[in-house]
């Protein structure tokens, strides 16, 4: 019972001494450590990835904010959306925020176009430099070519699936077709695994692929990019800035350096 008594002492001088120094902490004005701000969760189209990421470093220093950013298809993107993945701001394609805004999913009045890209024909750096300017040329590069690449899923599918029915080459070009994910067709084309990708012109401009030129222009289809706040925002004010910058000349001038026509507000 005695080294009971000492053990209960022992705790209440102990619970004593703790309380003596919370007060004396809050009458020196000590607070509790603020933690670190949670990054902006961007979900981005990858057709603007090499913007956003040229630029990132310098929009965290000008903002102050910190940014956590995933690429992908803007398809993809949406279905993860459509599942309850959280995000801040999104950069899609117009008809996917419309769909977004419908849902109650993206702000309306947040939206804005950022730029836009055509489609474009893309070789290995140091091969030989085909023609793609008209259809006929275009016709005969991608019927010279032992493996063509191109996304199974992307915003530059459509438009490479009506051109060759307008060439009259789509089942030619499917038998020697590497289907990839995400932004993988020109390091297909870097790697020497495909001689050709057709994909945006902003995901063409990697080292180790050379840009053959884009789509001839009776092929060719733009690609919009707008920018859209979350209703669920975790920081409103943060994700707006983040969007007023996006509109910004810094942004602009990464996005042409980059392929990509920026769109005036």
């Amino acid at each position: 019972m005695r080294n009971v008594g000492r053990t209960i002492l022992s705790r209440l001088r102990h619970l004593a001494t703790v309380a003596l120094l919370l007060t004396a902490g809050a009458c020196a004005g000590i607070q509790e450590p603020v933690p670190e701000s949670t990054p902006l969760r961007l979900l981005s189209s990858n057709g603007v990835r090499a913007a956003i990421e040229a630029v990132q470093p310098k929009m965290e220093m000008a903002t102050g904010l910190r940014l956590s950013a995933k690429f992908s298809t803007a398809a993809a993107l949406k279905r993860n959306i459509d599942t309850g993945e959280p995000f801040d701001v999104a950069i899609l394609t117009p008809a996917l925020v419309d769909d977004l805004v419908a849902q109650g999913r993206a702000v309306a009045d947040s939206r804005s176009d950022l730029a836009r890209v055509g489609v474009g024909v893309g070789a290995r750096e140091g091969a030989p430099r085909s023609d793609v300017s008209t259809p006929d040329a275009l016709k005969r590069t991608l019927l010279d070519a032992k493996v063509v690449a191109y996304t199974a899923e992307g915003q530059s599918r459509a438009t490479v699936n009506k051109a060759l029915a307008q060439l009259g080459i789509t089942a030619e070009v499917d038998a020697k077709s590497m289907l990839t994910g995400p932004g993988e067709g020109p390091g297909a084309v870097a790697a020497g695994k495909a001689d050709l990708v057709m994909t945006l012109i902003s995901e063409i401009l990697i080292p180790g692929v050379q840009l053959l030129g884009p789509f001839p222009p009776e092929m060719q289809n733009y690609i919009v990019f707008t920018a859209v706040r979350s209703p669920n925002a975790k920081n409103v004010e943060g994700a707006n800035t983040l969007l007023r910058y996006l509109t910004g000349p810094e942004v602009a001038d990464a996005m042409k350096a980059h392929a990509l026509e920026p769109i005036g507000r």
